[in-house]
């Protein structure tokens, strides 16, 4: 990503790199935050493939399939890479469409991916059988030498855990508490719940100690508003910053959205109707 932004000049890199850096920490934790800096960064420098695809992945964690799609599809292109085909086969499963996901699973782009984006397809696959009520399928698309192999790899644990719970799903119980107990041995970061799914399979109940939140909303409060200041001020930056020459040939405008108005559009109509007054 940083030798595609010094292509840039170094002001605008600079200015990218923060928003940049911005969706990467609030991706998880507040995805419609992350989604806003993602556009901030789109607009001053949407030839940057980085910048589409981190734009893809902030639309995509906001649920925001359609779009998402589209930046991958653009990443895809400048880059010719096939390493965004498994999450743009999800993006299709979260627009309604498991069939078109199913397609891409067997289209000659999985082929070239490495071993832990083939592993993903097959998640991917697996849930689209899901979505047509195919559970069968879904348990038979997962068995697979990576499922079967004692080795331990970054995929493992949510392999084992899909399989866990199609298992589930499918009735299958006994088989679906040793996978559990299968994938709770190789996640070690706790990234599943599968304690959780054991737990439940075995009759145990949870019982959460009484703790005071009222402090910590407000504090998360005021972090809320602080963060909206900062993107407020990002994008008034931005609007400064932009650089797009309309009459480059592969100048692509973008259609605004509701988290690209700007507080000083607003003012503007303020303005306009107080003139009118």
């Amino acid at each position: 990503m940083r030798q595609e932004l010094l292509s840039l000049p170094k002001g605008l890199a600079e200015e990218v790199s923060k928003n940049l850096v911005m969706v990467a920490r609030l991706i998880d934790e507040d995805p419609e935050q992350a989604y806003a800096y993602s556009r901030i960064a789109l607009r001053l420098a949407s030839r940057v493939a980085a910048v589409r695809e981190a734009a893809g992945f902030a639309a995509y964690a906001s649920q925001k399939y359609s779009e998402a799609l589209a930046e991958f599809r653009a990443a895809k292109r400048m880059t010719g890479s096939v390493e965004l085909w498994p999450v743009m086969a999800d993006c299709e499963r979260g627009l309604g469409r498991p069939e078109r996901a199913l397609a891409m699973a067997g289209e000659p782009e999985v082929q070239k991916l490495d071993k832990a984006g083939q592993v993903e397809m097959r998640l991917v696959a697996a849930g689209a059988r899901r979505d047509q009520g195919q559970l069968e399928a879904a348990i038979v698309t997962l068995q697979s030498p990576e499922l079967a192999s004692s080795s331990v790899q970054p995929w493992t644990a949510r392999l084992r855990y899909a399989y866990a719970d199609a298992l589930l799903a499918a009735g299958r119980e006994d088989e679906a508490r040793e996978w559990f107990g299968k994938t709770l041995e190789a996640d070690k970061d706790g990234a599943t719940d599968a304690s959780d799914r054991l737990a439940e399979l075995d009759g145990v109940e949870f019982l959460d100690a009484a703790v005071d939140h009222v402090d910590e909303d407000e504090v998360e409060d005021e972090d809320d508003e602080q963060d909206a200041a900062e993107v407020a001020a990002a994008e008034r930056a931005s609007d400064v910053a932009e650089y797009y020459d309309e009459d480059d040939e592969e100048y692509e405008p973008l259609e605004q959205s509701e988290a690209d108005f700007d507080v000083t559009d607003e003012a503007a109509v303020v303005e306009d109707d107080d003139d009118k007054a």
